[in-house]
This record gives structure tokens, sequence and C-alpha cells, in this order.
């Protein structure tokens, strides 16, 4: 789980988590024998919260939350039955909204348009420090949404993916079929334009 997932998510007694897996165990079978105020019930609840976990996850995107929000809304309603309340219902939401955002920056690094990235020369991560502490500090700032719509998309995206979403290297070549080696070449040329943007860009 990610520090935003954390931050997120606050500890919570035994007793309070029984109640509340309880609790969603009632509504998702009123929802299942078709309860129309359980099913306001449940959309009400969680929608807000998964338009806004999914939203921070597509920026500078943003337009394309409500689609993916969509998307999680479907596929919970297809596999609510196999719901069993092991964990409460927001964190099962939240599997499968993850599910949605990787399937998402998958499909998109799959079909933009990749830079040449077939320069060995690229600077290595290491190299670059400077621009990790900046995604992690200020991810949701302003200037940094600002510099990632300016990248070309697939630096955007594989910068997301990586820091955002906390997926490696190695991860994101198994879901895209790319060579973990041009993914790492992909990030180190994406890093180094963000790096170059920030350090010429104003507050």
């Amino acid at each position: 789980m990610s520090v935003t997932d954390r931050m997120e998510h606050p500890a919570q007694t035994v007793t309070e988590l029984r109640q509340d897996t309880t609790d969603d165990m009632r509504l998702v079978a009123e929802v299942l024998r078709k309860d129309s105020k359980a099913t306001a019930e449940f959309v009400s609840k969680y929608s807000d919260w998964v338009y806004s976990y999914v939203r921070r996850r597509v920026m500078p995107q943003t337009e394309l939350a409500e689609d993916l929000v969509q998307e999680v809304f479907v596929a919970a309603w297809q596999g609510l039955k196999t719901y069993r309340g092991d964990a409460s219902l927001r964190s099962w939401l939240q599997g499968i909204a993850r599910h949605k955002v990787d399937d998402y920056y998958r499909k998109r690094l799959r079909t933009s348009d990749w830079p040449d990235t077939d320069d060995e020369s690229v600077a290595e991560p290491s190299v670059i420090p400077i621009y990790e502490e900046q995604m992690d500090q200020v991810l949701l700032k302003e200037k940094t949404h600002r510099i990632l719509a300016g990248l070309p998309e697939a630096y955007c995206l594989v910068l997301l993916w990586r820091y955002q979403e906390d997926r490696s290297a190695r991860e994101m070549a198994q879901l895209t079929g790319k060579t973990e080696k041009a993914i790492e070449r992909l990030l180190a040329r994406a890093r180094e334009h963000f790096k170059r943007r920030w350090n010429h860009a104003g507050a």
C-alpha cells in the first residue's frame, strides 16, 4: 500500500473493522436482492470516494476520471456476489479501482507514441535524485501537474505509473509487453525532461 493509500485509511480497531464488514455484508446482500434503496445507498456512499481516488491517479488527465469510475462500478456490480467480507467494501472497491487505473496506464502506454528511447547514453535514475524527491513531496501540486501535462503522453504516463502507483519497471514491462530495458530508458528520459522543465518553470 502506498503512502497515499495509508493516509486515506487510518488505523481501525478490530471492533470497528468487524462492525464495518458486518454493515457491508448487509448492504451487499440487499443490493443483490435488487433493493433500490440499498443500491442508492451503495452509490451514494462510495461514488465520491471512488471518483476522488481515481481522479488523483490520472492527473493531469482528470477528464478521464468519470469514465474510469463508471468502469469501476460496472466491475463492482458484476463481481458483487463474490464479496465475502474479508475486507471492508471500500478496500474491495479500491482493489477494483486500482486494477482499472493499471488498465488505463497499460493501454495508453501500449498505444501512445514513444519518443526515441534508443539512445543508450540516457542518464540513469541515480544521477537525478532531485526528481524523485520532487515527485514524492509535491506530486499533487499545481506546478507538478502543469509540467506533467506539458510532457509527451508516454513520459507523463510512465512517471505517474512509476511514482504515483508505485509500479516497478519490471511490472510495467510485463503489463505493457515492452522490455524492462525499454521501460527503464523511457523512465530515464521522462525524468530528465521533467527535471529540465521543473528547473526552468516558474512557481
